[in-house]
């Protein structure tokens, strides 16, 4: 078992109080490493070293961020098998979907490195004998507050922008996976960045998270997790009035209209309702199905379901690993057990498996609900988990109402044969991403962010570098 440190201002250094706590493989519930259990002044201390390294790292030239910010791409390239595998281990990842989530963390750095050159100010012209200049500063110490759920990815769309773009940086891993952004840092010693510029802080969001949000010291918190959890970190950032963004929860429409390609729609439903165990912010939470084809897009998307290999995420074969932990599988179970109640039909799965070897571990098996209406728990709240919940409607009227009918607005998809049929949706539907005949598929040139409360601001693309500048405005009388 291994003791990990936290990484501040240059040097591996244990909790202030000298306290540790446990991380549990979720497909064993084995104890296989101890990290340090951080806490304000441990925070304070990284702070201080961000903010002494602003300076410097913030004059220097692009050129060199953009190489430094390639070489940690490159790290990870090198070590994409050791990293997938801790992800694997630590998340219970399935082995090749860790793979594919840490070679888009290397792209997602190398798209900050590259772009970042080609982001800068411009001048406007307002009248004759005045200048004006729009510039674009970088906004300082970041406090960059990690997911569970796919860390390094995550970590590293947020890490890459705010570095290019000339800022210092407070990582907080998440509580309960964080092994794979230590190993991360362990490796990143090996580069010249200098002390400071990265700082990796672990511990609960209540403490360390916390302390992050409210602290004077930072200009900048970048968060991805619950809409409860970025409520949170918006009430302790008020007190400093610092600087947002937020990529919350989602609850999102996944349409099938009376004119889609039903084996299509079904084939992606599916591999999107299982991804990561369904820990997915952009997994399909509620998927309405015209009334013409529900009973065959059911029947097609429960055989799907049924052939869904869960098991040891180690293993090559293995679709579908267990949830992260034991509180998340009950509080998924506690999901299940609601739509129960209220009157869903449960078509597949609801059981926790009983037999060797998934008997031990936080198993959930592939669940799916028919007969859902929109006023039930489980077609309202965010499930993060394998569990897939099916609504009818009759009009594309009514799919659009009932679609724009929640608190969240992250993402969507429609489904059908017609693309001008396809836009018209995509233009009433209230999220900040849609896609048709899709689901699921982004890259690091697109960019990403919610409405509503599923947060604000824009992750990748040339809009997620720019939420780590500052604008200021320069005018100059020629006269």
């Amino acid at each position: 078992m291994q003791n990990y440190k936290m990484w501040v201002g240059g040097q591996w250094v244990s909790a202030q109080s000298g306290e540790t706590y446990g991380v549990v493989n979720p497909a064993t519930e084995e104890e296989i490493a101890r990290v340090p259990l951080g806490n304000k002044p441990d925070v304070d201390r990284a702070v201080e070293a961000a903010r002494k390294a602003f300076p410097q790292w913030s004059g220097t030239a692009q050129v060199e961020r953009s190489r430094i910010v390639n070489a940690i791409a490159g790290t990870i390239r090198g070590h994409l098998a050791e990293l997938a595998a801790l992800d694997t281990l630590d998340h219970g990842t399935p082995k090749r979907r860790a793979m594919a989530s840490t070679t888009y963390a290397a792209e997602s750095l190398e798209y900050a490195a590259q772009a970042s050159r080609a982001v800068a100010g411009d001048a406007i012209p307002i009248g004759k004998g005045t200048a004006f200049f729009r510039r674009l500063e970088p906004v300082g110490v970041c406090g960059l507050i990690i997911p569970w759920n796919v860390p390094l990815r995550v970590m590293c769309i947020k890490l890459g922008a705010a570095l290019a773009m000339g800022n210092t940086c407070v990582v907080k891993p998440p509580s309960i996976d964080s092994l794979v952004i230590l190993r991360l840092g362990e490796m990143l010693e090996e580069l010249d960045i200098p002390a400071g510029v990265i700082n990796i802080v672990t511990g609960p969001g209540e403490t360390v998270g916390e302390a992050i949000a409210s602290h004077s010291g930072v200009d900048l918190i970048s968060f991805t997790g619950s809409c409860e959890a970025g409520k949170a970190i918006m009430a302790s950032a008020s007190q400093t009035v610092k600087r947002l963004t937020l990529e919350l929860g989602g609850k999102n429409p996944f349409v099938v209209l009376e004119d889609a390609d039903v084996d299509a729609a079904v084939s992606k439903a599916v591999f999107c309702s299982y991804a990561n165990t369904g820990m997915v912010c952009a997994s399909p939470g509620r998927y309405y199905i015209h009334e013409k084809l529900y009973d065959e897009f059911a029947a097609k998307f429960i055989a799907g379901s049924e052939k869904i290999v869960v098991g040891d995420p180690t293993e090559e074969s293995t679709d579908m690993g267990p949830v992260v932990s034991a509180q998340h599988r009950d509080k998924v179970e506690g999901y299940i057990k609601s739509g129960i109640e209220e009157g869903a039909k449960l078509l597949l799965g609801g059981k926790r498996p009983a037999t060797p070897p998934l008997n031990r571990g936080y198993f959930v098996m592939p669940t799916v609900f028919g007969d859902v209406t929109q006023n039930m728990v489980i077609a309202r709240e965010e499930i993060f988990g394998p569990v897939a919940c099916m609504l009818r409607f009759s009009s594309e009227a009514e799919a659009v109402h009932l679609a724009n009918d929640s608190m969240m607005g992250l993402c969507a998809s429609v489904w059908t044969r017609s693309a001008a049929r396809g836009l018209r949706l995509a233009e009433e539907l209230e999220a900040g991403f849609v896609w048709i005949n899709d689901h699921l598929i982004t890259s690091v040139e697109q960019p990403w962010g919610g409405f509503k409360q599923s947060g604000f601001g824009n992750e990748n693309a040339f809009a997620g570098l720019e939420e780590y500048t500052r604008l200021k405005g320069i005018s100059i009388d020629l006269r």
